[in-house]
């Protein structure tokens, strides 16, 4: 494991998340004493991100009893 110091996190910090990337854990020490670790983080399958326009869930009917008119009682209870 390489250890590096504040000083050198600060200033190539790009380079070294490549090589945290690669697999690669870092120990980063303020003078002689280690105070931080970067480490990789553990990469689970992503799904894939839908395409624009693209539904996620599966598609539904709407009932065609939803469009039929409602009934007398129900126009009442509404205050219709």
């Amino acid at each position: 494991m390489k250890t590096i110091t504040t000083h050198e996190a600060k200033t190539h910090l790009s380079r070294y998340l490549a090589e945290v990337e690669k697999g690669v854990s870092i120990k980063i020490a303020r003078g002689k004493q280690e105070v931080a670790m970067l480490v990789p983080i553990p990469s689970g399958e992503k799904p894939p991100r839908p395409k624009v326009g693209e539904t996620l869930d599966p598609p539904f009917e709407i009932p065609d009893s939803a469009f039929a008119p409602l009934t007398e009682e129900e126009l009442k209870e509404w205050g219709l």
